[in-house]
């Protein structure tokens, strides 16, 4: 526990971070959902649900590939598959097909009801609900990413993925202890996650937990020291404590190492207004 009478509360103009990012950014934990039917690249496996499929058939490659170059013409040939008898495969199809088209919620809500009648396996189903809770974060909708990420935890209740996803949905909806919750939970399993201590940067500053938010920026940034999230975290939190430059070189470093990202957007908001000056805020 910290001193309360050396707590600092963030100023709300700079309340540009954690649970925010992710969210602008497209729940950055899911986007490799968009390859379907493929093992999860290394770099993304921290916070992705594993494929239903074991092993890609050629109409699940087929859809992969156009998922990432044409969503429309993946949707006609999930049309296409479903008239081949392409059963599960092809109805998982078309939801992402939706989802890619800009109708997450569309998507999301089939993904749901397949998951909730799927004849696969218990992993398999959570791996359907867990790419429901990317549409439905998509969407802008916390509350059903919550219970859809629920669900998947009832047939995989220690999926690390859909944990790190129900955090997200949890601190979206301004419900931080059972973020927390669920963060200690992935990193008492796996204490190098660097997505989940970035969460729980979040989470605690969001709790007013100055000295522990810090801590688990450093931590993020000890693994990644280019972590979007982390460093946008630690520059709140070191302009809250009143290291403006500290925050600076965050922020800075943040803009140098991604760019695109919407912590990068955040953080140049928050640079803005460090510029500007106290009469700006």
């Amino acid at each position: 526990m910290i001193d309360t009478a050396m707590r600092r509360r963030t100023p709300p103009f700079l309340l540009l971070g954690g649970f925010a990012a992710l969210v602008a950014g497209g729940v950055a934990l899911g986007v490799w959902l968009l390859l379907p039917f493929r093992d999860a690249p290394p770099e993304a496996a921290e916070g992705a649900a594993r494929p239903v499929a074991a092993a890609p058939s050629e109409d699940q490659a087929i859809c992969a590939d156009l998922l990432q170059t044409d969503p429309e013409a993946a949707g006609r040939f999930a049309l296409d598959w479903a008239a081949r008898n392409g059963g599960e495969g092809a109805e998982r199809c078309t939801a992402l097909a939706l989802m890619a088209l800009g109708q997450p919620e569309r998507g999301a809500a089939r993904l749901e009801a397949l998951a909730a009648r799927s004849a696969g396996t218990a992993a398999d189903r959570a791996g359907l609900y867990a790419e429901a809770v990317q549409g439905w974060m998509l969407a802008g909708d916390a509350g059903r990413a919550y219970a859809a990420a629920t669900l998947g935890l009832s047939l995989a209740p220690e999926d690390a993925g859909l944990l790190l996803d129900r955090a997200l949905a949890a601190g979206s909806l301004g419900r931080y202890a059972e973020a927390l919750a669920d963060l200690d939970r992935v990193l008492a399993a796996d204490p190098r996650r660097t997505e989940a201590w970035a969460f729980r940067a979040a989470a605690l500053r969001r709790m007013d937990r100055a000295a522990e938010a810090l801590a688990a920026a450093d931590r993020a940034l000890a693994l990644d020291p280019d972590h979007p999230e982390a460093l946008l975290e630690r520059g709140i939190l070191r302009q809250a404590a009143g290291d403006a430059e500290g925050a600076r070189t965050d922020w800075l470093r943040l803009l140098r190492a991604a760019p695109d990202s919407a912590a990068a957007d955040l953080a140049a908001q928050n640079l803005e207004l460090l510029d500007a000056g106290p009469a700006s805020r």
